[in-house]
């Protein structure tokens, strides 16, 4: 498996600036003290906007990738392929305006056997991913927050945790909806799914100690809402806000959509597209016969 907390360029794990290497500000987020917060992302957009907000850490979902890509549920539809190519888009806006913000991403199970468990985190480790969560349920798996879900043994879990390689600073995060076997197997952090109660989740803190704790906090979700000071004073290390750019963004598509067919024209100011086009780079934005052209761009 990998290597543990702190174990790669040990040098500047604890203290000093964050490292442009992908994985390795993740290793010195987790060895320092402080909870690490990830915003959920399903698009280059709202990668940008959390850039904005002031995120150290980003968080790319499996039901926020089916559903940014394809619409659809996150019922075990989209395909590694499909996984990566949202993951080289949040590590390219990174690379070009914050290079030591980690990613983290889902991968589901791993889509496949061993071979294609170690195939799936050289691909995500190549796109610029910081850490990856593999989880414990059957091939058709489903959203860890939905009823209905059915587990893998103890030993193929386990299998797909020894079959990912190691020897580098990328983290491995075992996810589970059943059982707390991912530290046993040795994962770098424990992702336990769908915690209902506060006293489950300090005594799950507890009871892995010391490999770190992951919670997943969804509106609506099985896990209450917590806050991240909150999560942080039950001794869990991270936390991820999955869904959040996800919900924002279906609600605000609708509202523009049906405001858009009322009233048969835009719902927003050309102050607002302007503000588009700064965001993304264009820093003067001139109309003419209700054509944008574009004038002294520059990376922002």
């Amino acid at each position: 498996c990998s290597t543990s907390v702190g174990s790669g360029a040990s040098g500047r794990i604890l203290d000093g600036p964050l490292s442009p290497i992908p994985s390795t500000p993740l290793r010195q987020m987790l060895a320092r003290p402080g909870i690490v917060v990830a915003s959920g992302i399903c698009d280059g957009i709202s990668a940008r906007a959390a850039l904005e907000a002031g995120f150290e850490c980003l968080y790319q979902s499996g039901a926020t990738t089916t559903a940014s890509r394809m619409g659809q549920p996150n019922l075990a539809i989209a395909t590694l392929n499909d996984f990566v190519g949202v993951c080289r888009f949040s590590s390219w806006i990174l690379f070009n305006y914050a290079t030591t913000v980690p990613v983290i991403a889902d991968t589901d199970v791993g889509f496949g056997g061993p071979a294609m468990v170690a195939r799936t985190v050289r691909q995500y480790a190549r796109a610029g991913i910081a850490a990856l969560h593999i989880e414990d349920q059957v091939q058709t798996k489903r959203c860890g927050h939905l009823l209905g879900k059915q587990v893998v043994s103890r030993e193929e879990f386990l299998t797909r945790i020894h079959s990912i390689p190691g020897g580098s600073d990328f983290v491995i995060i075992g996810r589970t909806d059943s059982a707390q076997l991912a530290a046993a197997a040795g994962a770098d952090v424990c992702f336990i799914e769908g915690v209902r109660t506060k006293e489950l989740l300090e005594s799950t803190v507890v009871a892995l100690a010391p490999t770190p704790v992951l919670v997943n906090v969804i509106s609506g979700g099985l896990t209450p809402s917590f806050t991240y000071p909150e999560t942080g004073q039950m001794g869990t290390k991270i936390i991820i806000f999955s869904l959040v750019s996800c919900v924002a963004i279906l609600h605000a598509y609708r509202a523009a959509m049906r405001s858009l067919k009322k009233t048969v024209s835009p719902p927003w100011t050309k102050d607002r597209t302007a503000e588009l086009c700064l965001k993304l780079g264009i820093s003067t934005w001139q109309w003419q016969g209700g054509v944008g052209q574009r004038h002294e761009g520059h990376d922002c």
